[in-house]
């Protein structure tokens, strides 16, 4: 396995920031000086953001995919309004040029998020004002003179969520490159457009960040592995290829979309790894395969969640199983190790979210439904209509959705099905909602909107 002078660099502080990383997980204060936690605090969560920093971000910190810890929470408190429209509760609206599915994040008064040409031949980025709606930062990152011919229709070239902390923002097109902002200018500190990948229908994995590390996915028709580079100079510390069994030649069955977490199992991080026809636990450190779970669908794309004792995975096309899985073990555990599984109503693109005794899945159909996380028994389900591929969040006990005709569906977080409301904006989306104090900041096909419950806010024009 390759090991770099940063790899050695990175071990050498493995002892301190271990110790910080723990106490941090734990629960450090932030958000106004309350503890920093989602809504179903449990286990230990991936964190790689100093105490410090947090506490600078305040209430607004959703600095990856899903969130701060990558669960589709938001922070305890965090009170979105539960109605809005084009006219009602939008604290502001900013055109966002060429076409991307990737999801906003957050710093304090800044959110990121970034675009591409709609034929992929260029790769941007903007940051405006979470207070104003003002456009801080918009700038062409590079041009690709060469494009993957087989992107699908229903993907975007952006569509890969950014990671941040306070220094830089890592953002990520798949094989066309990946780049660390400064974030406050936008300005490069380094890119990596040599890690090669053809994703066959376009990239979706996002990256997450770990320690020193910024580690990401490349699943792709020809080339599969997990890679890790140092974040502040982007060199390779460590790089794992995929090892499955996929029974097939055809790459087609090889692609996958999903993103990785990290779990604590009695001490010994894990990083939850899903790809096509298995999800794989590695160390996320120096990438050592640890153990794996197999399954027969593919093209994986949700994130998994946890709840501090199980994992909760989806398997992905073509009908998707939703998994939970005792962490742990080693080599195969798909026997020993898979508690549950449910196979109706189950989404193939959109992650789920956990609440309280249940899991929550949106099926890219229409169909929302709630599972008993004791055994996956359907505890119900609502037809709402309609095409989703956004994950939905939970914010203050109600689940946010949204639909690719612009439809926002806020429910309750419970055994019963019950909708609070259906709200309408202008254009559809593919990228998932964030939530920050009383914000929600949504991305359509063509705008970023944030809606905001206040007397004080006026409509954007």
């Amino acid at each position: 396995m390759f090991q770099s002078a940063s790899f050695r660099k990175h071990c050498f502080g493995v002892y301190l920031r271990t110790c910080c990383f723990l106490l941090v997980c734990v629960g450090a204060g932030a958000f106004g000086g309350g503890p920093i936690r989602a809504q179903e605090p449990g286990g230990l969560v991936q964190w790689a953001w100093p105490e410090a920093d947090v506490r600078e971000a305040g209430d607004g910190f959703w600095p990856q995919f899903r969130g701060p810890e990558g669960q589709g929470h938001a922070a305890t408190g965090s009170r979105p309004p539960v109605e809005w429209s084009e006219d009602r509760n939008v604290r502001w609206k900013v055109p966002i040029d060429g076409k991307g599915w990737s999801s906003p994040v957050v710093w304090g008064d800044r959110v990121w998020v970034t675009t591409a040409a709609s034929d992929g031949t260029s790769d941007s980025v903007y940051c405006i004002s979470r207070t104003s709606g003002e456009i801080l930062v918009h700038r062409k990152l590079w041009d690709n003179p060469q494009v993957q011919k087989d992107h699908h229709v229903t993907n975007s070239y952006a569509s890969p969520t950014p990671v941040m902390d306070a220094k830089r923002v890592y953002v990520h097109f798949g094989a066309y490159g990946t780049a660390a902002l400064d974030a406050v200018t936008g300005e490069t500190i380094w890119e990596r457009r040599d890690l090669p990948c053809n994703h066959f229908r376009g990239p979706g994995s996002s990256p997450i960040l770990f320690e020193d590390l910024l580690i990401f996915h490349m699943d792709g028709f020809d080339f599969k592995y997990v890679v890790a580079l140092d974040k502040a100079t982007g060199k390779t510390v460590w790089k794992v290829d995929r090892q499955v069994d996929y029974g097939t030649d055809d790459g087609d069955v090889h692609k996958a979309y999903s993103t990785p977490t990290i779990f604590s199992s009695e001490g010994r991080l894990e990083l939850i790894s899903p790809t096509s026809k298995a999800t794989i636990a590695y160390d996320p450190r120096t990438g050592e395969k640890l153990w794996w779970v197999r399954y027969d669908e593919f093209s994986t794309t949700a994130r998994p969640v946890h709840d501090g004792k199980l994992i909760y995975l989806n398997t992905g096309f073509s009908k998707a199983q939703l998994l939970a899985v005792r962490p742990g073990g080693s080599g195969d555990v798909t026997d020993s190790h898979v508690i549950w599984r449910a196979n109706r109503a189950i989404s193939n693109k959109p992650s789920h979210v956990l609440s309280g005794e249940y899991v929550f899945s949106v099926e890219d159909r229409g169909v929302l439904a709630c599972f008993s996380k004791a055994d996956g028994q359907m505890v119900w389900q609502d037809r709402i209509g309609g095409d989703f591929s956004a994950s939905p969040i939970l914010s203050g006990g109600h689940l946010y959705l949204f639909d690719h005709e612009g439809a926002g569906y806020v429910y309750e977080a419970g055994g019963e099905p019950r909708r609070i409301s259906k709200n309408q904006l202008a254009t559809g989306c593919r990228a998932s909602p964030v939530a920050v104090a009383n914000q929600l900041i949504v991305r359509t096909l063509d705008h970023l909107y944030c809606l905001e419950a206040s007397e004080a806010v006026q409509a954007a024009p």
